[in-house]
């Protein structure tokens, strides 16, 4: 009878290695670029992936506001802030928010896709946004969005 051992190997934070990756927003669905972008930011697309590490890549978005939401969601979505004082609750809809800020709806979509702790908060200091077509990352040669993830 043969005994056959095997082990669990770790990635360390010291032998992650980052690539860098962009996407065009241009007429793609919200919600379903956010979930491939959570997957890339947290490294489950990769076979090194470890839960309790940030293996993750980076990840670089442009032209975020000509993101396309589906449905009556322009307008029957809301976007809530409060500053912590009464009556300091703000509720403004998703078409005032893409036409003034789409970046911050990119952002949040893709920040209730990972995990709230501090490994979480990490994972999201690695998502670029900007709402043209210009980034100032060309230096670090980004790669076009992997399409299998």
């Amino acid at each position: 009878m043969s005994t056959l051992t095997t082990s669990t190997v770790s990635t360390k934070p010291a032998d992650v290695v980052r690539d860098w990756y962009i996407i065009d927003a241009e007429d793609v669905i919200l919600g379903r670029m956010a979930t491939r972008i959570a997957t890339v930011l947290r490294g489950k697309h990769k076979v090194t992936f470890t839960p309790h590490v940030d293996v993750g890549d980076h990840v670089i978005v442009i032209n975020a506001g000509k993101v396309k939401l589906t449905g009556n969601k322009l307008d029957q979505k809301h976007y809530h802030r409060y500053s912590g004082y009464f009556g300091g609750l703000k509720s403004i809809p998703a078409r005032k928010v893409l036409a003034n800020d789409s970046e911050r709806m990119i952002v949040q979509a893709v920040k209730g896709m990972l995990p709230k702790n501090r490994l979480g908060k990490q994972m999201l200091t690695k998502l670029k946004v900007y709402d043209g077509a210009e980034h100032p990352h060309a230096a670090q040669q980004p790669k076009p969005f992997p399409s299998s993830v």
